[in-house]
């Protein structure tokens, strides 16, 4: 076995392969850039090494920086995680020259599976269902518009070395082909330094499944299940979870088998990863192989109890599979949420910052449920605009799936992050979605029910309820406390009123509050009474509180009459009003936001890459103005209605902040 890997990563995996390397008694090597020297991964691994500046093609994408590394340190192998040189046949190459070993599938499996375009034709002689497409390289714009006519739309346009939803597009129409060749090139570029580019039929209604393989370089190799990964941002995975919803025993085995079959034809070794598209009718085709760990594969280990990244290394060390296909047991049910510095208030555009509060939930690992978070942050570090947005992966795990729902859910509330824009509402809101919870759902999902963004969770009546009875509760606790600081009596539960008005989501609930040592009773106009008990303290950003013998955790944030309260992805400004305020407060006209409708701003810290319009240009509606690139991904910002370009206030190559007026309209 080795003594010393190093970790060719960064961030949540490169701290997640330090943890079975440490508990595998094997000492580890992080490398880190300009921008990662306090992060989370160099402090854990038992030695660091940097390797240059902050942009990954200056850093981590460098080849010879790595090697440098190892030759430095005295590594005997080399984890490359996901991303960067996980799939990089030439580093692969490398290390073997080196005598060096690569914690991952052989160069010869790498250049026929991780090139999308060789990986479709050897799938399709290896009789693996695969979607229609073309599979030669396309030199232009012009030829991709002639093949996804030939094709027929829509259609969809993917980096040939891609991953992880970078360099893809959907194309509905020539127009949107065109733009879409371009972004993706460019994209799969900047990310994999290969901008070849392919097109395929895009499956209407369909579903993500993924199939997790596993081989040794002594001809075994098997499955362990499905991952279920159709809940999706820009081809960007925000929710996985395994077994799948959808899938019966006999769709897993063919699956699996053809996964199998398709690993063996390239003599795979190590943990590799075959993706399906699934339709309606449970016919799969072969989308491609990841010859890599995935993101998502803490849900595979949670329903099979294996630890992937320790038969990665094993494998690479040469030794068998412990494990036979019969001993493949799936064990309850595992869901993913991935947290991402994106803000979804503002179209899940990337932010970044510090973190100054960073605070997940405990992780437990019991017979009846269990909470898991990797990650490769911590609180006062900074999410840099340089790398992938990701902060962390919380994952649940229970005996079947409306429990691990419920773990989840929990979790989630329990989780803080302060300080950047962030998913976690948009997670929380999904999680309570009827059709999610009904496991009906496609690659769709997010685009088909949030079709105008997200804007917070609209709580239910009972909801509602329960959190007025809370926020009751609390402001009454807050209350006492500045009866007591002030000294105005001596008995303070006189001075502290018992009637009280709270408003939240455009709601007013009457309430009347009777306390005693061990909690509170709320009282609403229809008579109807909630217990409410907890500990919670003015100053406390984390509520758990007991409402009708159920908990609820809140974030709590104090503001002037009540608090700001986020709840199963509802952020709400919550009002505690004395009966008389309240009826006074009804009467206030609303403050308006100021009009920025004629100006054209930055969405998030980025830099442009371009500007499509000039100054006294006429735009129309939906007319390409600008892009910005942000976290390795271009966004494209166009015009929302008719106008006249007056002024231009940046150029490419500009590094803009949110809110950076771009341009002005007339």
């Amino acid at each position: 076995m080795f003594k010393k890997i190093l970790i060719a990563n960064r961030g949540e995996i490169a701290c997640r392969v330090i943890k079975t390397a440490r508990k595998m008694g094997i000492a580890t090597v992080a490398v880190y850039s300009d921008a990662d020297r306090d992060a989370l991964h160099v402090s854990m691994a038992d030695e660091a090494v940097h390797i240059g500046p902050a942009p990954a093609n200056q850093s981590y994408i460098v080849i010879e920086r790595i090697m440098a590394a190892i030759k430095e340190t005295g590594a005997e192998a080399v984890h490359p995680g996901y991303g960067f040189l996980s799939e990089n046949a030439k580093f692969a190459g490398a290390l073997d020259a080196a005598g060096v070993a690569f914690i991952g599938p052989p160069v010869g499996a790498i250049e026929a599976m991780g090139d999308k375009i060789t990986s479709k034709k050897l799938a399709a002689e290896a009789n693996v269902s695969t979607v229609p497409g073309y599979m030669g390289l396309i030199e232009d714009a012009d030829e991709a518009i002639k093949i996804a006519a030939q094709v027929g739309y829509p259609v969809m346009i993917k980096a040939s070395a891609g991953g992880g939803g970078k360099g893809m597009r959907i194309a509905w129409t020539d127009e949107e082909t065109r733009e879409g060749f371009q972004s993706s090139k460019n994209e799969a570029a900047s990310s994999f330094g290969d901008d070849r580019i392919f097109i395929e039929k895009f499956v209407t209604q369909p579903r993500h499944i993924e199939i997790q393989v596993l081989g040794d370089s002594h001809g075994n190799c098997i499955y362990l299940g499905e991952r279920e990964c159709s809940i999706q941002r820009r081809n960007q995975k925000v929710i996985e979870e395994a077994p799948s919803p959808f899938l019966d025993p006999e769709t897993r085995r063919a699956m699996g088998e053809q996964a199998v079959a398709l690993a063996k034809a390239v003599d795979y070794c190590s943990a590799g990863t075959v993706e399906f598209i699934v339709d309606g009718d449970k016919n799969f085709y072969f989308l491609e192989m990841n010859t890599r760990l995935q993101v998502e594969h803490p849900v595979t280990e949670l329903i099979t109890g294996q630890d992937l990244v320790e038969h990665m290394i094993r494998v690479a060390a040469g030794d068998k599979l412990s494990l036979t296909q019969d001993d493949v047991k799936l064990n309850g049910w595992a869901i993913e949420s991935r947290l991402y510095a994106e803000d979804p208030y503002r179209s899940f555009l990337p932010s970044i910052g510090r973190l100054t509060r960073y605070r997940p939930p405990e992780e437990v690992a019991e017979p009846t449920h269990a909470v898991r978070n990797d990650t490769g942050v911590y609180e006062g570090g900074e999410i840099s605009m340089f790398y992938d947005p990701m902060i962390a992966k919380l994952c649940s795990w229970a005996p079947d799936r409306a429990a691990a729902l419920d773990v989840m859910r929990e979790a989630l509330d329990e989780f803080e992050i302060e300080g950047i824009g962030h998913n976690l509402p948009f997670l929380s809101a999904v999680m309570d979605h009827p059709k999610f919870i009904a496991g009906d759902m496609t690659t769709a999902f997010i685009e088909e029910e949030y079709p105008d963004g997200f804007a917070g969770a609209e709580l239910d009546g009972a909801a509602l309820a329960r959190l007025a009875a809370a926020a009751a509760a609390m402001f009454r606790v807050v209350e006492i406390r500045r009866a007591r600081i002030s000294g105005r009596m001596s008995n303070h539960e006189r001075v502290v009123g018992t009637d009280w008005v709270v408003s939240l989501q455009g709601t007013d609930f009457p309430v009347k509050i009777a306390a005693d040592r061990e909690g509170a009773t709320v009282t609403f106009e229809d008579g109807k009474a909630r217990r409410v008990a907890s500990d919670w303290v003015p100053g406390r950003s984390l509520a758990i509180l007991d409402v009708d013998g159920a908990q609820m955790a809140l974030k709590v944030e104090a503001r002037s009459e009540g608090f700001r309260i986020r709840y199963r992805g509802a952020d709400l400004d919550v009002k505690v009003r004395t009966p008389r305020i309240a009826e006074l407060a009804r009467l206030m006209p609303e403050k308006l936001p100021p009009d920025t409708s004629k100006m054209l701003l930055c969405p998030m810290p980025g830099v442009v890459v371009s500007i499509a319009v000039a100054e006294g240009d006429e735009v129309q509606e939906g007319q390409a103005l600008a892009t910005v690139e942000a976290m390795k991904m271009e966004n494209v910002l166009r015009a929302e209605k008719k106008a006249v370009v007056a002024r231009i206030n940046a150029e490419p190559g500009a590094s803009l902040a949110v809110d950076d007026v771009i341009m002005e309209f007339t």
